[in-house]
């Protein structure tokens, strides 16, 4: 296997394999494009992020600056809106379903290190998907990990830091995000 595909699979890989560190350069070229674009030239946005991203649309929305590893493995669904400074290291996959809200300096990490520094200073690591549903609202300033799922009609409240799923129809605040609240 390449270590794309170990990456993908959620296996151990090699965070220094030259392939791996060509895609994330290019990405950060593009993401330094689309950050460098007039705010208010949304056709010039939504063309580059169409190039960044695995799926999105034309009622993609993301506020500048936006960073991301890959880009080709984030999906985002209809009518998607972000504010600044959304970040999302797309080791794995990430995906939002429709209409969801993200607000600004979110940080998504689907990438994960060992505890132990030997085996992190080796730079093996490892990545699991993070699947966010239909309807979902993200605070500020919210981390979610890696691993998570956040169901339809979510709200995750601002600052908080998703380290479990989280099941539909839920308010989830705090460090770690517990549901305080079901809607229905």
């Amino acid at each position: 296997m390449t270590e794309r595909e170990k990456m993908l699979s959620g296996m151990l890989y090699d965070a220094l394999d030259a392939d791996l560190l060509k895609q994330l350069n290019e990405v950060k070229v593009k993401c330094q494009q689309y950050n460098s674009i007039v705010a208010t030239d949304f056709e010039a946005r939504n063309s580059l992020l169409k190039q960044i991203l695995l799926k999105s649309d034309s009622d993609t929305f993301i506020n500048q600056p936006f960073y991301c590893d890959y880009g080709k493995h984030i999906s985002v669904g209809k009518r998607f809106f972000a504010n600044f400074g959304l970040t999302i290291l797309d080791e794995a996959y990430v995906t939002f379903g429709d209409d969801c809200f993200v607000g600004p300096h979110v940080g998504i990490y689907t990438a994960c290190h060992s505890t132990n520094p030997t085996e992190r200073n080796s730079r093996q690591e490892w990545a699991l998907p993070v699947h966010i549903g239909n309807n979902v609202w993200i605070g500020g300033n919210v981390v979610i990990l890696a691993g998570v799922t956040i169901g339809d009609n979510c709200t995750i409240g601002a600052g908080s830091v998703v380290t479990k799923d989280i099941p539909a129809n839920s308010i989830a605040v705090g460090n770690p995000a517990r549901v305080i609240k079901t809607i229905n």
